[in-house]
């Protein structure tokens, strides 16, 4: 069986197990007051030219989310999403379990657009009855989207002068960061923290056991952001694990290897895809392809690959998603090729 239906199928890059087995005896501090993870925030903060930068491991992607803007907001703030967007749809109502509404505004192909969320705004707060709706306090967005596109710079500009403008943070989602960034040469982890509040760097779709790097860049640490998370049951009693991983994948560009190993792999993908005249649902440059499938067909190909449902597409045909990764290898990309 072919694995393509997520990144995150693998366990680690064997650098990271590696470093992993090497501290495994290694007395330390709990909950991440270990020298690991002091390294490895060093090294974070060096990469993203960020000195100030408080940064905090957590396990995953859910729990990072929730976390951030629980602790951000107040409890009559709601944050702003594209409909799409991940704390929208498939979080199971994680960010309203905390009690905290996600307005949602519409998606292009996975993106906010900053005139909307503007005109937003300004509607929400020139309502005469504003008072006795939820706030808008945050706005969220992913890099790269839900659907594999990516915010051009004049984009993500844009949408953080708004935010400026309105004095709300802006949360960028970067689950998938390496992937949106390797499949560009537009923006690097440098300008993502200097447009962004707060942002998280993705471990766990990215090569790592498990784990993400939460960013504050601008001062704006929530108080007592220790015990919130631990509120939040995500304070990790072993947090030295976070910090190992984190600190080998910011040794020796490892993190930015891993994702262009990935883009690497899905254009090869995608223009097999297009030569055999297949419907891609959206074009995207990132490490996600979706393409229109055929029901009939989709009965042959899961019984040699493993693959994303995606959506229905109309009664005949599905959207599936076909995922690289860190770890997709040049003779799963051959075989795959060869069953499509």
């Amino acid at each position: 069986m072919l694995y393509f239906s997520c990144d995150y199928a693998e366990g680690c890059h064997p650098k990271v197990l590696e470093a992993l087995s090497k501290t495994n005896m290694v007395s330390t501090p709990g909950y991440g007051e270990d020298e690991f993870c002091r390294q490895a925030k060093a090294k974070i903060r060096d990469y993203i030219n960020c000195p100030d930068a408080d940064i905090y491991f957590l396990v995953g992607g859910t729990q990072t989310n929730q976390v951030v803007i629980d602790s951000m907001l107040s409890n009559y703030d709601g944050v702003v999403a594209a409909a799409t967007g991940h704390v929208a749809v498939h979080e199971a109502g994680a960010i309203e379990y905390s009690g905290h509404k996600v307005i949602t505004i519409p998606g292009h192909e996975g993106k906010i657009d900053a005139t909307e969320l503007k005109q937003m705004l300004v509607d929400h707060y020139a309502d005469d009855s504003a008072e006795h709706m939820v706030n808008p306090g945050m706005v969220y967005i992913s890099y790269p989207t839900e659907y594999g596109t990516l915010y051009s710079r004049d984009e993500l500009e844009a949408v953080s002068s708004i935010c400026k403008e309105y004095n709300i943070p802006l949360f960028i989602d970067g689950a998938r960061l390496a992937y949106g960034l390797a499949a560009q040469d537009d923006l690097s982890m440098e300008d993502i923290a200097s447009y962004a509040d707060v942002f998280y760097i993705g471990g766990t779709k990215v090569g790592a056991l498990f784990g993400e790097a939460i960013v504050f860049t601008k001062g704006n640490t929530p108080k007592h952001m220790i015990t919130q998370i631990k509120q939040h049951g995500a304070l990790l009693a072993k947090g030295r694990l976070l910090g190992v991983q984190f600190d080998a994948l910011f040794t020796d560009d490892l993190y930015m290897q891993m994702g262009k190993n990935a883009i690497l792999h899905a254009n090869t993908i995608r223009e097999d895809l297009k030569k055999k005249g297949y419907h891609l649902y959206m074009e995207n440059p990132t490490n996600q392809i979706f393409v229109v499938m055929e029901n009939s067909k989709l009965e042959a190909l899961k019984k040699e690959v493993s693959y994303g449902f995606w959506e229905k597409y109309d009664e005949a045909h599905t959207v599936i998603r076909i995922a690289t990764s860190w770890a997709t290898e040049n003779a799963s990309v051959e075989a795959l090729k060869k069953i499509l």
